[in-house]
């Protein structure tokens, strides 16, 4: 095993993002965190901070288990397109080849309206094209999240139930079509559930639970123990907690039940898993698509995925691949070595997760990058933070 000299990084800048690190988490900013950073196929730095379960002092382990929240959604589309390498579908496919009843969906726009009760109303008009499978991949389907900020389609969203814990992938596919699309298909850049249709339809194309499809083609494949839709009885102790409240707002922080198998096997937010368990899909990537023995995607497919997608077409309101980044076929791509608020390279690729969870894979520098925790509020700041740091800490 070559040490992190060997691998290009500078050990006492790597201490200083231990102790950084490990400030926060004495001054209980965060409750604990877990990171990997890989090079060339070796871990070059890992650590643990502070407490998997901060209520009863459970320390921080390497082997604690993170709900994923929307870092399930690279590995829900890549399950899309190994579906496309097999030729199952096409991305140009439109989706409502396999939902009728998405066909004719309507777009939402909201106009003025005096006597309404907030002033505005929802008028309704014919989407200019049919959503394909490529729109699901990249969120620009038209369709949106109902629990992220507020509008008259998010609303029509939460009435509905779009955003319900309880229902079926099936159920989720009925009632996104008895609501009004948040933008027209293609033209604007929104996030959504769309990632979560995509698990939906991979259920329907292969006679298979989401879960099933998952573990038996790409989880069991890659070694990844620890990862699926809840965590076993026998493994709840590893579970990663977060505080009980915010520390910045003092608010009782909510976050997704890991212990039991769920109604909604959610393809865009659902998973859990474990630092080492990710990295074995991040450096399957990096890889080209296989690891060991093991190849899912082929080279070009993991090319395919990893550029930009957007090109002039329209960032929403809130577009969260940020400054810098375009957005591929489930990850936001970097476009030049500037422009970003973070370090980074042209052609590096990243997700996150709502509770603190964070990947990325810089193509340019060999390096996969590994953020673990269960802190949602604090998630942007210790995410750029120690992006940053690594970066500092690399010689070339």
């Amino acid at each position: 095993m070559r040490s992190p000299l060997d691998l290009g990084f500078c050990p006492t800048r790597l201490a200083w993002l231990a102790e950084r690190v490990g400030h926060a988490v004495e001054a209980r900013h965060i409750p604990g965190a877990v990171m990997l950073l890989a090079r060339d196929g070796e871990i070059a730095f890992e650590r643990a901070w502070g407490y998997r379960n901060p209520a009863d002092g459970t320390p921080m382990s390497s082997d604690s288990v993170f709900r994923l929240y929307s870092m399930s959604k690279p590995i829900t589309s890549v399950a899309t397109m190994m579906l496309v390498e097999r030729g199952v579908w096409s991305l140009d496919e439109s989706v409502h080849a396999y939902v009728p009843a998405f066909a004719g969906l309507q777009v939402g726009v909201e106009v003025p309206d005096p006597g309404a009760p907030d002033g505005r109303r929802l008028m309704l008009e014919p989407a200019r094209r049919d959503m394909t499978l490529h729109d699901l991949l990249r969120h620009t389907a038209g369709l949106t999240y109902g629990i992220f900020e507020t509008s008259l389609v998010k609303a029509a969203y939460l009435a509905a139930g779009v955003d319900s814990r309880r229902q079926t992938n099936q159920q989720l596919l009925e009632r996104l079509a008895k609501v009004p699309l948040a933008c027209q298909p293609g033209e604007t850049w929104e996030y959504s559930r769309a990632t979560d249709v995509l698990g939906a339809l991979i259920e329907q194309v292969t006679g298979r639970t989401l879960g099933t499809f998952l573990q038996e083609e790409i989880f069991t494949p890659l070694g990844m123990v620890d990862t699926g839709f809840h965590v076993p009885a026998a493994q709840c102790h590893r579970i990663a907690e977060p505080f009980a409240n915010d520390p910045d707002t003092g608010e009782p922080i909510k976050i997704a039940d890991a212990r039991t198998p769920p109604t909604f096997e959610a393809g865009g937010s659902g998973l859990v898993s474990t630092a080492h368990d990710y990295l074995r899909f991040m450096q399957m990537l990096a890889n080209g698509g296989a690891l060991g023995d093991v190849r899912l995607l082929s080279p070009h497919t993991v090319r395919w995925m990893t550029a930009d997608h957007l090109g002039t077409i329209a960032h929403g309101p809130h577009y969260l691949p940020g400054d810098g980044y375009g957005f591929g076929l489930g990850f936001a791509v970097r476009l030049a070595d500037g422009g970003a608020a973070v370090c980074g390279s042209a052609g590096d690729y990243y997700w996150c997760g709502l509770a603190g969870t964070y990947a990325w894979c810089d193509p340019a520098r060999r390096l996969i990058g590994l953020w673990m925790m269960q802190a949602p509020n604090q998630r942007y700041a210790y995410w750029a933070l120690t992006r940053n740091m690594t970066y500092a800490a690399l010689l070339d």
